[in-house]
């Protein structure tokens, strides 16, 4: 019988680092023959398709609600295929979730501009701030106010949270604004004043109650206001 032969040790190193090679090798070519992972959709309110799906969305569902309108209803009238739309919002409810904060967005945007300015005097400002509060109530109608009270209560605490904040806020500012000036009484506290607005605002303008008044948003809104401020104001400040 022939003897076997003895590899050195530094033969079978080199088997070694030459298999290694091949090995890597096989695996680099293996993952880079597999096809690329999807990166994710910009779900950021920035991204032009998605912003562009709020906006048209807003307009429908604050026009006609959203109980009688699809997410390929959307698609369609949005000329977007279902795949996009679909990659921006799951359902047809966290799109109306995404309007809805969309809405307050603009809306304390635009109080922001108005009560932020430290230049115009307290009946300018008080003027062009219920101009603002106007314009944002009228475009949201019956229907939709019927639906989430129908389809989805529980995204109506997105707006008595929003709600609170604007009134606390911009409210509250203004009101401060008027005392100095003279212009709201000051036997009665800032901070009551705004929670008188708050309180009626929460009791009133709400789906279940707006409904049964009759009311739409913009109505139930301006008639607390008024009420308000009526009570609120010196007889100086109800004449501007």
């Amino acid at each position: 019988m022939n003897a076997k032969r003895k590899t050195s040790p530094t033969a079978r190193k080199s088997v070694a680092k030459a298999v290694a090679r091949k090995g890597g090798a096989g695996v680099a070519a293996r993952a880079s023959a597999r096809p690329a992972e999807a990166a994710p959709p910009d779900n950021s309110d920035s991204h032009p398709a998605r912003q562009r799906i709020i906006e048209g969305a807003r307009q429908h569902f604050f026009a006609h609600g959203f109980r009688g309108v699809t997410m390929d209803d959307l698609a369609q009238e949005l000329a977007m295929s279902k795949k996009t739309l679909y990659a921006h919002f799951s359902s047809k409810l966290e799109l109306v979730e995404a309007v809805m904060r969309d809405k307050l967005k603009r809306v304390m945007t635009d109080l922001e501009r108005i009560t932020g300015d430290v230049s115009r005097d307290f009946p300018s400002a008080l003027h062009d701030l219920l101009a603002c509060m106007q314009e944002h109530t009228r475009e949201i109608t019956p229907p939709f106010v019927r639906d989430v009270k129908r389809e989805a209560p529980q995204l109506f605490a997105i707006v008595e949270q929003g709600r609170r904040e604007m009134i606390a806020r911009h409210f509250g500012r203004l009101f401060a604004q008027g005392k100095k000036e003279g212009r709201v009484r000051k036997d009665v506290p800032l901070e009551l004043i705004v929670e008188i607005l708050l309180a009626a605002t929460t009791a009133i303008v709400n789906p279940t109650k707006i409904t049964e008044l009759g009311l739409t948003p913009r109505e139930g809104y301006l008639g607390i206001v008024t009420v308000v401020l009526e009570g609120a104001l010196m007889p100086e400040g109800r004449g501007s």
